[in-house]
């Protein structure tokens, strides 16, 4: 299985940086995860809070764990009491790592093969989210938030 490389994980984490610097957004955690669910590269922005290394990781890794742009999990959730109790069922499954809301978004190559999943965590989620695609897109690679084509 491919995975995204240090290099261009690294492009992802800085072009989301400063895609939120230019936004004027909140300090920023970013984390870009392997196929498998490691850490390739992570930084934290002064300022940004004490949970964002795991929520990050988090929303990430629930993209990974569902094939999915962690906003599916999100619009389930919202959907009412379905959506609740797969979200209960999946916070159970994965031990309370996976987290539903927007901001995990998996990272796709030329062939549409996923090599890993950015997590931004820091203002709102869904400019989080923007945060990844931006830094998806610098590097290269094609991002799947898992929203519906309009």
């Amino acid at each position: 299985m491919a995975a995204i490389t240090l290099h261009s994980a690294s492009i992802v984490v800085d072009a989301a940086l400063a895609e939120a610097r230019s936004r004027g957004l909140q300090p920023m955690t970013v984390v870009v995860l392997d196929p498998g669910g490691h850490a390739v590269a992570l930084k934290r922005e002064d300022g940004s809070g004490i949970l964002r290394v795991e929520i990050a990781t988090g929303k990430a890794w629930g993209a990974l764990a569902l094939g999915t742009g962690s906003r599916v999990l999100s619009d389930r959730v919202a959907s009412g009491a379905p959506g609740a109790a797969f979200a209960g069922a999946i916070a159970a499954a994965s031990g309370g790592r996976v987290v539903p809301v927007p901001g995990g978004v998996l990272v796709r190559d030329g062939a549409g093969a996923v090599i890993g999943a950015v997590g931004v965590s820091g203002d709102l989620s869904d400019k989080d989210e923007d945060c990844a695609v931006a830094g998806i897109a610098a590097a290269g690679l094609a991002a799947d938030t898992g929203a519906k084509p309009s």
